[in-house]
């Protein structure tokens, strides 16, 4: 058969380019940790970053909470001091009335006082003393494995880190000693009125104030956490999976992740580059798949734990609901929650920008992502109450925000965007209930870090609101099961990393601790999460974690990739079962 002239021009055509755009050109890989490296990135963050910009933020997001921490115990001092003037003074009535006023100007102020400075100690915490811990520790175990556990087993490696985590929470509470020492001398920890009233002077005392309380919290919390660290269970391969009776209830699970849907046809991923497929015709084919198994055999629900788009754009968001639009019937399943790329992602063409604390790129990021969430799950998800009981859907939950939502997302402004800020967060976790008192939930996370940079987006934390929460809808239904749904990897798997920016860059900062708290939901509850694209199901101790293979990401398009539907099982004495995975195949583009 002879082809047609159109096929023919177009052959021609693309044999006289010098270079076909449909392949892309080394600006694919321009922010790609895949195609380049970190080292490389950071050089071009240092030329085209915004100093004024990261000055600013320091300032806002470190500085200023550092300075509100050191001066609290000034202005405590100074009330004490006034205090104890007036109460030396009462034989005038005078003195009695100004120690009245005294007495009510700490009544009412020592209050918002004291939540500043919860508020910034806190904000240091995330920012300087969680990361810090997390990095001492995977930097030990990295060059420790680097140097002496190639050979190890799969045991050996898992007392391996239990020691490492040991040595560095000695390590670092000594150089958080040592840090506490050097700025003991510039501290002040009283001060007066007349003190005060020249903050200016006070400066330099505030920040070593600030220095030694993050210090000293450091210098006892790293020995804490490294202990318990090291006494909890360490990340190993499942073992083998569980065998159910023919009458237990079962679940299917289609598990998705890190789909990074793009919205140019011939377009790359921010990671994978070149080294990625074009497009999203390979998201259509995983669709269609699903659909085609979903009408043989149906599935329960269809898990995609973050990472729906590559940017958080809106253009991404659109290509991502249309495709889902031709499967109604797995819409309808779907359970979706944020990735790191859906709210983090700055600027997808330029690795240094960053966002103002106060402006709205996130912010927008964050709505497009709740616009998604509800229009795709927002009927059947629910957001909980400290107690754990489920109070709304998000559906209704967002409706009282709807104007506010439109308004910032059409006309933006600070003003618009401050009437939102920690709508977000507020929503999360969101749980869907289980359908019978034995049934199976699922408790919806956001495991996001709170960060205004590109370079710095991939970095995890479970905030202990969520936490809490988690543990209260699990009290409120206490014969359930639980699939604890989130984005990033909870445990360092139990297998050699070759780079350090592996361990680092995209760590739950707080993983370890936020396993130890799920210790009793253990024998009931399934971590399932993306965002590392990598196939591992294990367990620390009684708790199984299973991370989910990307069938997108670092593939080119000829290429075979695949992705797991679960089984879920209830077992006995209220235990949830997991049983052997199905794995589905998600075959090459064929080349035209």
């Amino acid at each position: 058969m002879t082809r047609s002239t159109a096929e023919r021009g177009s052959t021609s055509t693309k044999d006289r380019m010098l270079i076909d755009p449909r392949d892309g050109d080394i600006e694919d890989d321009a922010a790609s940790p895949g195609q380049r490296s970190l080292l490389a990135i950071a050089g071009t963050l240092l030329v085209e970053i915004s100093l004024p910009k990261l000055l600013f933020a320091w300032t806002v997001l470190l500085l200023l909470p550092a300075v509100l921490l050191g001066l609290a115990p000034l202005l405590a001092s100074a009330w004490f001091s006034k205090l104890s003037e007036r109460l030396a003074a009462l034989t005038e009535i005078g003195a009695a009335v100004a120690l009245i006023a005294v007495l009510a100007l700490g009544w009412i102020g020592w209050r918002p006082l004291f939540r500043i400075a919860e508020t910034s100690f806190w904000s240091l915490n995330a920012l300087l003393v969680q990361p810090g811990y997390a990095f001492g520790r995977e930097a030990l175990r990295h060059l420790t494995e680097l140097v002496g556990g190639k050979n190890l087993t799969t045991a050996g490696r898992a007392r391996l880190r239990s020691a490492n985590s040991v040595g560095s929470g000695i390590m670092l509470s000594a150089c958080a000693v040592a840090i506490a020492m050097l700025a003991w001398p510039a501290s002040r920890w009283t001060g007066n009125w007349s003190d005060i009233a020249l903050l200016h002077r006070l400066v330099v005392p505030m920040l070593a104030n600030a220095v030694v309380l993050v210090s000293v919290y450091l210098a006892i919390a790293s020995l804490v956490w490294g202990f318990a660290d090291a006494s909890m269970p360490q990340p190993l391969d499942l073992a083998a999976f569980d065998a159910a009776s023919a009458e237990s209830r079962r679940w299917r699970i289609a598990h998705l992740s890190d789909l990074h849907v793009i919205g140019e046809q011939y377009g790359f991923r921010i990671e994978s580059g070149r080294a990625g497929p074009r497009g999203n015709d390979r998201l259509d084919r995983i669709l269609a798949h699903l659909a085609a198994i979903h009408a043989i055999d149906p599935l329960d629900h269809v898990l995609v734990s973050g990472d729906m788009t590559d940017a958080g754009r809106a253009g991404e968001w659109a290509a991502f609901l249309d495709a889902l639009a031709h499967h109604p019937e797995l819409a309808a399943r779907m359970i979706l929650l944020p990735g790191n790329h859906d709210v983090n992602i700055v600027d997808r063409a330029n690795p240094a920008r960053l966002d103002l604390p106060f402006s709205t790129g996130k912010l927008l990021r964050q709505i497009r992502t709740l616009s998604a969430l509800a229009a795709v799950q927002g009927d059947r998800v629910h957001v909980v109450d400290a107690e754990g009981k489920p109070i709304a859907t998000l559906q209704a939950t967002l409706a009282p925000h709807r104007d506010a939502i439109v308004a910032v997302a059409k006309r933006g402004g600070l003003r618009r965007a401050a009437a939102l800020r920690g709508l977000f967060d507020d929503q999360f976790p969101m749980i869907v209930p289980p359908d019978t008192d034995e049934g199976l939930g699922i408790a919806i996370l956001n495991s996001n870090a709170e960060t205004h940079f590109s370079y710095t987006n991939a970095l995890g934390l479970v905030s202990v609101e969520q936490t809490r929460r988690v543990e209260a809808a699990a009290r409120h239904y206490p014969r359930a099961r639980w699939i604890v749904a989130m984005h990033h990897h909870v445990v360092e798997y139990p297998m050699p990393v070759k780079a350090f920016s592996e361990r680092i860059g995209t760590a739950l900062i707080n993983g370890n601790w936020f396993v130890r708290r799920l210790d009793a939901l253990a024998d009931r509850a399934i971590v399932m999460h993306g965002h590392r694209h990598l196939d591992w199901i294990g367990a620390c101790g009684r708790l199984k974690i299973i991370s989910a293979p990307s069938p997108v990401m670092n593939a080119t398009d000829d290429a075979t990739t695949y992705f797991y539907i679960h089984t879920l099982a209830a077992g006995p004495d209220g235990r949830l079962d997991l049983l052997s995975p199905e794995r589905v195949e998600i075959a090459g583009a064929t080349a035209s």
